[in-house]
This record gives structure tokens, C-alpha cells and sequence, in this order.
């Protein structure tokens, strides 16, 4: 039986603590400026009555004055002020902290209901695997049935990833960075393989050009998904009859995914929104329906940067879109 991973929480309180700490040194400062603005005014009327004195005459001459040194006087505000900004900062942490301690709560149960899920799905999964194992071996490797298993197999490995990856995150340790070097061209022509069907159902060519075999040190599965949203992205953008390529390469010392199609362009967003979450831009028809990019870019993007690589789109207009995952190129 696998062991529940630990309840989440701390992760977050180095984060809620830096925020916590911007806030009141947010007040702080408001308070420092309205401070000095005060001593400011204060020092300007100051200077001023000691430049006009007001002498009282000898009618007043049964009453008592009492007379202040202007020095003195500047110092008690000024140690005025410092007190009063110094009770505002911890007025502020205390507020800041009380008024995040909500959210605090709201992360420590987003990242135990994620632990909860991933945790249940690796079960299932490992199950999954198995089965297929053993319907492999009543298959020959080579027949359809055995080729496609053998896709069902890669699939599931993708999903166990995934969950793998949603587990690391929600109990916040660190990602392993000894990956070893993965070869773009077998990624990129197993997911060709995995969307021949769906490609094909909806009469779009999808091809892959081999053109190079370079490394990448990046996780296996994160880059198989990254290509993945980046071909999806490809046919549901691309009108029936066009075509895809995924394509490999290297250019200035950088492995490089392209994934080039033959639909209508990006109009209407700047180019580099769409690897935002749900971006939507007019459809290319003139009607009023809208095409979505929907998360999966953003994700690409998410993959690419922890990689130390980049997405971009190389190119777009009425011929077609090509976007190129680029990558630091890893030696054998």
C-alpha cells in the first residue's frame, strides 16, 4: 500500500510571510510620506513665526507666556513621527497577517485536495498498466493490435506523469533537475503516431519531419505533453483537407520542435497573449463566434521556461501558423 503523502500547508507560509511583510511595509511607507509632508508643514510654519515673532505688548503685561526652542520642538515631532510610522509598520503586519490567514487556509485545502486526488489516481493507474502489460503479451508486437496497445501503454505512462507532477507540486518540493537527455525526434514521432486517428477523422495530414535528432535535458513526459497541446492546437485550427508537420531540428546550438500547419493565422490578439490561459480571438470568417486557445499553450510555455527553453510563434498569416518549442541542447 502506498503512503499518503504529508498534509500540505508549509509550503505556503514562507510565501504568505513575504506577503504579509509587502503589506505593512506598504502602510509603512504611505505613512513615512504623510509623516514627512506633516514635519514638512510643520518646519515651514515654524520658520515662519521665528521670522515674524509675535512679542506680546505690555497690556499683557498680567499674563503668562511660555516660550518654546524651536529646535526642541522639531526633534519631539520628528520622534514623533518615527514612533508613529514604527506603530504603523506593526499595525500593519498584524492586520496583514490576520487578513491572509483566510488564504493561507483556502491553499493548505487546495493542495490537500490535490495531494488526495493524485494520491488516488496513481492506483488506478499503476492497474491500468499491468493489464496492459499482460494483454501485451497475448499480442504480437508487430501486429495492429500490439502497436496499439503499445500506444495505450504510452498514453497511460503520460497520465501517470502528470499525476506525478500535480503531486510534486501540491506537496512544493523541488523538481529533480538530474533528467536525463531526451531525443526531440522520438518524442515528436510518437506523438505523431497518437494523433494519426484524430487527424485523420477530421482530414488533416499529419506528418513528421525528421530533420535532425538533437537532446534536450527536459522530463520525457513534460515534453511529450508540451508537443501534444502544440499539434492539438495545430488541427483544431486547421480546416479540413490542410495539413500538420511536427518537425525536429537544431538552430544556433538550441534543439528545436516545430509544429507548422495550414490554417487561417492568428488575427486579432498580439501573438504573444496567446500563450496566456483562455485567450479568445475573433473568428477569422468575420463572424461573431470566437476561437479559444484555451490552456494548453499556457502550459506549453509553463514547460518550456522550467526547461530553460522558450515557445514562440515563428510565423503566421493566411498560408498558416508554425510555433517552435526551443530547447538548451544537451550532449550525449
Amino acid at each position: 500500500m502506498n503512503s499518503r503523502p504529508p498534509l500540505a500547508g508549509e509550503p505556503d507560509q514562507d510565501t504568505l510571510r513575504r506577503a504579509s511583510l509587502k503589506v505593512a511595509l506598504r502602510i509603512s511607507a504611505a505613512c513615512a510620506v504623510l509623516v514627512l509632508c506633516l514635519l514638512a508643514a510643520a518646519t515651514v510654519y515654524l520658520m515662519n513665526k521665528l521670522a515674524h515673532p509675535d512679542l506680546p505688548g505690555s497690556a499683557a503685561a498680567g499674563k503668562a507666556y511660555t516660550y518654546l526652542d524651536s529646535k526642541d520642538l522639531i526633534e519631539a515631532m520628528i520622534i514623533a513621527g518615527v514612533a508613529g510610522i514604527v506603530l504603523a509598520g506593526v499595525v500593519g503586519w498584524l492586520s496583514a497577517r490576520s487578513a491572509i490567514r483566510p488564504l493561507g487556509e483556502a491553499l493548505a485545502l487546495q493542495r490537500r485536495f490535490v495531494q488526495d486526488a493524485s494520491h488516488e489516481l496513481r492506483t488506478p493507474l499503476a492497474i491500468l498498466d499491468a493489464r496492459i502489460q499482460l494483454a501485451q503479451r497475448d499480442a504480437v508486437p508487430d501486429s495492429k493490435p500490439g502497436q496499439a496497445l503499445g500506444r495505450i501503454r504510452e498514453d497511460a505512462a503520460t497520465l501517470t506523469g502528470i499525476v506525478n507532477e500535480l503531486l510534486l507540486a501540491a506537496t512544493g518540493a523541488a523538481p529533480d533537475r538530474s533528467t536525463e537527455p531526451v531525443e526531440l525526434a522520438d518524442v515528436a514521432g510518437s506523438v505523431t503516431e497518437s494523433l494519426q486517428e484524430l487527424s485523420s477523422r477530421h482530414d488533416i495530414r499529419l506528418a513528421f519531419s525528421d530533420g535532425g535528432r538533437p537532446l534536450a535535458r527536459i522530463d520525457r513526459n513534460s515534453l511529450r505533453r508540451a508537443v501534444l497541446a502544440l499539434a492539438d492546437n495545430a488541427l483544431a485550427h486547421t480546416p479540413s483537407g490542410g495539413s500538420v508537420t511536427i518537425s525536429t531540428g537544431v538552430e544556433r546550438n538550441h534543439a528545436v520542435i516545430s509544429v507548422a500547419d495550414t490554417g487561417p493565422g492568428i488575427t486579432g490578439v498580439d501573438q504573444a497573449r496567446i500563450f496566456d490561459r483562455f485567450v479568445r480571438t475573433p473568428s477569422p470568417d468575420g463572424t461573431r463566434g470566437q476561437r479559444s486557445f484555451g490552456i494548453g499553450l499556457a502550459l506549453v510555455r509553463e514547460i518550456a521556461t522550467a526547461a530553460g527553453g522558450t515557445v514562440e510563434v515563428a510565423r503566421t498569416g493566411p498560408q498558416g501558423t508554425t510555433m517552435k518549442l526551443t530547447l538548451p541542447l544537451a550532449g550525449r
